[in-house]
């Protein structure tokens, strides 16, 4: 039989294999269940636990979407200004 920490712990591995809107909404779920209560103290350090790995996942995915924003917005002005001081123009 195994755990709750049993099953979070198997599941730790496949977590950077999770795509955001998966770990988005596992986390919601983990959520929920933390909030509607009735889990005893054991299952609630394990759903705490797993919601911690997964709020770490969508942080690395929206920080990776952020650079990825910054840099195409970056990308632009930098050829802008290369153009200006193109010393053939």
């Amino acid at each position: 039989m195994t755990s709750k920490t049993d099953e979070a712990a198997d599941s730790s591995g496949a977590t950077d294999s999770l795509g955001y809107e998966q770990a988005r909404d596992e986390l919601i779920e983990v959520v929920r269940r933390l909030e509607t209560g009735g889990t005893t103290l054991e299952e609630s350090l394990a759903l705490w636990e797993r919601g911690e790995e997964l709020a770490k996942i969508c942080r690395r995915w929206l920080d990776g979407a952020r650079a990825r924003l910054d840099a195409a917005l970056a990308g632009p002005e930098l050829g802008d200004e290369e153009a200006d001081t193109d010393p053939d123009s």
